[in-house]
C-alpha cells in the first residue's frame, strides 16, 4: 500500500504548533471521507529526521486531484510519498487567487490563528454539498462574528464572495482601513463604498461594500468578487440577508462575555452560550439547503452537548465521526477550543 508523510507547517504560536498534528490528523480523515478518491488509513504521527510528520497509507496511489485537494490542508507544509528510507516530495499547490499575506499581515491582540481559521473553513466546506469548491468554485461565505476579518480574508484569498457581521465599531474601522489599504497597495481594480446601515428607517450601524477582481481584465469583463461588512448586531443577520443566500457559515465564537450582540435583552450579557442560542436560528435561515455551519468556541463557557443541542434545534444536522470529532485543543490557560460542524 502507498504510504505518505505530511511535514507540519511551523506556526508562530508555539501552543498551536504543539496541537497541530492532532488537528491535522482529524482534518485529513475528513478529506478522506468526503473528496479523496481513496480514504487514508493508519493515520498517525511519526518523527523523521528530528521533525514530526503526519503519516498515512492508502489503498491506491493518490491522484493529481487528490493532491490538489490536500493542498488545502491547514497545516500541511510538504507532502511526501515514502519509498523505503526515502521521501519523494509531491507538489502542493492550493487553488487561490491571492497570496497568504492577506491572511498573515494583520497583527493584533485576540486574532484567531489563521491556520485554525483555515481548518475550520475546510471542515465546513467539506461537510456541505459543495465540497468540490475547495478546488476553486466560488462560494458565498458568511462570518456572523467576523471581528477584524480573518475569515473574510481567507474567503477572498480562496476566490469566494464574503460577508461579515460585527457589532464592534472599532473592529469595523480597523478592517476597513486594512482591506482598502491592501487593495490599493496590490493595485487591484476595485470599488469601495461605506454607507449607513438601516432597516425600517432605523440606523443599525454601517456597511462596507467592495467589488474587486484579481486583474484589470477580469474587472472589465465583470468577473468580480464581492466583500460586504455589516457593522451591526449579529441578531440582525437574517433581517439583512436573504433567506438561503449563503453557502457556508464559518465563525469563531467569542471566548468570554464580550460578544457580537448589543441586544437590550440582559440575559445575553451572561456569555456566548446565550448569544449562540439566540443567534444560530437566524444564521440557519440564511444558509442554503445543503450548506454547512462551522463554529469554534471555548468549552469552558459552553459544553459540546449544549452547543450541539442549539444547532439541532435550529434544524441542522451535527456531523459526527469521520474527522469531525476530536478537535478539542488548548489555546491558553483559560481557553480550550472545540469545533462543531452541522449541515442543513
Amino acid at each position: 500500500m502507498p504510504e505518505y508523510a505530511i511535514l507540519i507547517l511551523p506556526s508562530a504560536n508555539r501552543v498551536y504548533t504543539e496541537t497541530s498534528t492532532g488537528l491535522l490528523r482529524s482534518e485529513l480523515a475528513a478529506f478522506g471521507t468526503t473528496v479523496l478518491s481513496t480514504a487514508p488509513s493508519d493515520i498517525g504521527t511519526r518523527r523523521i529526521g528530528g521533525a514530526d510528520y503526519v503519516t498515512f497509507m492508502t489503498a491506491a496511489p493518490l491522484t493529481d486531484t487528490d493532491v490538489t485537494y490536500l493542498s488545502n490542508l491547514s497545516s500541511a507544509y510538504v507532502l511526501f510519498e515514502i519509498s523505503g528510507e526515502l521521501l519523494r516530495p509531491l507538489s502542493l499547490d492550493a487553488p487561490g487567487v491571492f497570496g497568504s499575506d492577506l491572511l498573515t499581515i494583520q497583527k493584533y491582540s485576540g486574532k484567531t490563528n489563521e491556520l485554525f481559521t483555515t481548518l475550520l473553513f475546510n471542515l465546513t466546506v467539506l461537510a456541505s454539498s459543495r465540497a468540490g469548491a475547495l478546488l476553486g468554485e466560488p462560494l458565498r461565505v458568511l462570518d456572523p462574528l467576523c471581528g477584524r476579518g480573518t475569515t473574510l480574508n481567507l474567503a477572498m484569498m480562496r476566490g469566494h464572495d464574503a460577508i461579515g457581521v460585527e457589532v464592534d465599531g472599532k473592529d469595523f474601522d480597523a478592517y476597513q482601513q486594512f482591506i482598502k489599504t491592501w487593495l490599493r497597495q496590490k493595485r487591484l481594480k476595485h470599488s469601495a463604498e461605506t454607507t449607513p446601515l438601516r432597516r425600517n428607517k432605523i440606523r443599525l450601524g454601517r456597511r462596507m461594500d467592495i467589488e474587486y477582481a484579481a486583474s484589470k481584465e477580469q474587472y472589465k469583463a465583470g468577473e468580480t468578487r464581492t466583500l460586504t461588512y455589516l457593522n451591526c448586531d449579529t441578531l440582525e443577520t437574517d433581517q439583512l440577508l436573504r433567506k438561503e443566500s449563503v453557502d457556508v457559515i464559518v465563525t469563531d465564537a467569542p471566548y468570554g462575555v464580550q460578544h457580537g450582540s448589543k441586544s437590550a435583552d440582559a440575559s445575553l450579557s451572561r456569555g456566548p452560550r446565550e448569544l449562540l442560542a439566540a443567534a444560530v436560528p437566524g444564521w440557519s435561515r440564511v444558509l442554503r439547503e445543503g450548506g454547512a455551519m462551522g463554529i469554534s468556541w471555548n468549552t469552558n463557557v459552553a459544553k459540546r452537548d449544549e452547543l450541539a443541542d442549539i444547532l439541532r434545534k435550529a434544524g441542522l444536522t451535527v456531523r459526527e465521526g469521520d474527522g469531525f470529532d476530536e478537535l478539542s485543543h488548548r489555546v491558553d490557560q483559560a481557553i480550550v477550543r472545540d469545533v462543531l460542524v452541522a449541515t442543513k
